[in-house]
């Protein structure tokens, strides 16, 4: 499968974050020392200052290569760093099983992971495996109630947020009841990711490594009772999870438009995103995730909608001051309603100026209409609406004008629609 082959090829990598003091380099240190799981290991370690504090620690555990990143926070101030030294590693990445990133206690891991969704160098020798957040069970809700001065983010939210696995670490310092309230905060924040209990890092390595937690595939294995409630606010903060589930269809370019917009005006505050959708038009699933601005979705040739199944779409956001309403109001916005045109009827597209033409088929690759103007060329109408297609006007009155920032027409076959 397409899968296997790209997780066999691309090495890896695995984002370690935690607040200080959680126990993120004992747990990496029993990763490194753990004789049982066979896997060996690149590390990129770092904290504040010129000498990061747990290199002696490392070294002296274990035999494993080290890489250092001075200078500061990885997430930030170094993360070109970041890059340079993945690249590095590329022609010594034969030899390991994965890539551990050991993150400042300071850091968030948003910035991190979108570096893995825009260097297309780092694409072709590593893949973004998941991330995982280590907390002090006996701290940690202290660290959560935490206020900050207004425009300075909570670290230790941020970082539960963004986890696909929590490690709920020191368990043994706090009494039952405390960890059951412990874990209703995290899931407060972050209701998707699975949570871990440890006592000193002790975790089955395989538990953390090569989880698969970015590939789209992935996304397909929410879980349906996660979806039916949002996270609850049990604390100050204002992340929180929200999930969104219909039956019903989309449109694919009205889809693409809504969630372009919610990226360029909310992008900051939308952690982790992901769905899959019905969208008319199309046999196959349309899987997608992201992370901030950054975007990555596709229709995936091995999971089409099977005869007998409810095509349905399923989104989950994790995020800051998310609000539900608008959220699912802007994606059921997105839903297919009976067209307005049929086959045959003479209609104008707006392609630089409006053009007479005839529909010729609906719901074509995911468009309401494909229409065959009086040039003979073929275009798409994304979507039904009177600035993209409209009744014929007899050549009077003001056309419309395209889009500001791009045409969204295509000539030609109709196959080549510039989004």
């Amino acid at each position: 499968m397409q899968a296997q082959k790209r997780q066999r090829t691309t090495v890896p990598v695995t984002i370690l974050t935690g607040f200080l003091g959680s126990g993120k380099t004992t747990l990496l240190n029993h990763i490194l020392e753990s004789p049982d799981h066979g896997m060996r290991f690149a590390i990129i370690e770092n904290e504040f200052g010129e000498v990061g504090v747990d290199e002696k620690v490392i070294k002296e555990a274990s035999d494993e290569q080290l890489i250092e990143v001075m200078n500061g926070c990885i997430c930030c101030t170094v993360r070109g760093d970041l890059s340079q030294a993945l690249k590095r590693l590329q022609t010594k990445t034969a030899g390991f099983d994965g890539v551990i990133i050991e993150t400042t206690g300071l850091a968030d891991p948003g910035p991190v992971a979108q570096t893995f969704f825009v260097d297309q160098e780092l694409q072709r020798v590593y893949h973004l495996d998941g991330i995982i957040t280590v907390v002090d069970a006996k701290h940690v809700l202290e660290h959560l109630h935490e206020e900050k001065p207004e425009g300075v983010e909570n670290e230790c939210v941020e970082q539960v947020a963004f986890a696909d696995r929590v490690l709920l670490n020191k368990t043994d310092l706090v009494e039952s009841t405390a960890l059951d309230e412990t874990e209703k905060a995290v899931r407060g924040i972050n209701a998707n990711a699975e949570i871990i209990r440890t006592q000193y890092g002790q975790v089955e390595p395989k538990k953390l490594i090569n989880i698969q937690a970015f590939a789209l595939e992935k996304v397909l294995e929410m879980d349906p009772e996660f979806l039916k409630t949002d996270g609850e606010h049990q604390h100050d903060s204002s992340v929180s999870s929200v999930s969104v589930r219909f039956d019903g269809e989309l449109n694919h370019q009205q889809l693409r438009m809504w969630i372009s917009e919610l990226q360029q005006n909310h992008g900051k505050d939308l952690f982790r995103y992901k769905g899959v959708l019905a969208v008319k038009g199309m046999p196959h699933k349309f899987i997608f995730q992201g992370v901030h601005m950054l975007f990555n979705g596709k229709f995936d040739d091995r999971f089409a909608w099977k005869r007998d199944e409810v095509r349905e779409c399923r989104l989950v956001f994790i995020g800051r001051k998310l609000d539900r309403k608008f959220l699912e109001e802007g994606v059921m916005g997105c839903k297919v309603v009976p067209l307005r045109f049929q086959v045959g009827d003479a209609v104008e597209a707006n392609c630089d100026g409006w053009e007479p033409g005839r529909i010729i088929a609906l719901w074509d690759d995911g468009n309401p209409y494909r229409i065959r103007l009086e040039s003979g060329d073929e275009v798409w109408g994304p979507v039904d609406t009177d600035q993209f297609v409209r009744k014929p006007a007899n050549g009077k009155g003001a056309a419309w004008q395209p889009l500001a920032h791009q045409p969204w027409w295509g000539k030609g076959n109709g196959k080549q629609w510039r989004a």
